[in-house]
């Protein structure tokens, strides 16, 4: 078995967003920053070179693989904003649930567990935090610790 290569670093997540460009990437990441750790209550970390994350859970899928991952997070990527919500990924419920809500959230492409945004002028925060929030409530019940 292999080790994730993407680990929590020492890194100050603000100081890599002080980083991001364009800067209009950077002011948005400054948003998400707050809206996660608003929601979540959890204190940001980054999880690699890019990727800032909150909460983490640990889990081994029926292949025997062994993860360690960020409960949820975003990366403020050059071309689109990556969000990482996982409990749509970890829970049948909740995927349905947020393609209600994806379907209210504004201009948007999604993965499994990934929704992209170009900018946050193009969506509905409002619909963004409750997808956080239940998101993040899912993970908190799959994964209480």
């Amino acid at each position: 078995m292999s080790d994730a290569k993407t680990t929590i670093t020492d890194v100050d997540p603000r100081e890599f967003i002080e980083t991001v460009e364009p800067a209009s990437k950077r002011e948005d990441a400054k948003v998400l920053l707050a809206l996660f750790e608003r929601v979540t209550g959890e204190e940001a970390k980054m999880w690699g070179p890019s990727i800032i994350g909150f909460g983490e859970y640990r889990t081994t899928y029926d292949s025997g693989r062994r993860v360690h991952w960020m409960r949820s997070g975003f990366s403020p990527r050059k071309a689109k904003h990556s969000l990482y919500l996982m409990g749509g990924y970890c829970d049948d419920v909740a995927a349905a649930e947020r393609a209600d809500l994806l379907k209210r959230l504004g201009k948007h492409s999604s993965g499994a567990s990934c929704l992209y945004v170009n900018k946050l002028a193009d969506i509905d925060l409002a619909v963004l935090e409750e997808m956080i929030a239940r998101d993040w409530a899912t993970m908190s019940r799959i994964y209480p610790d």
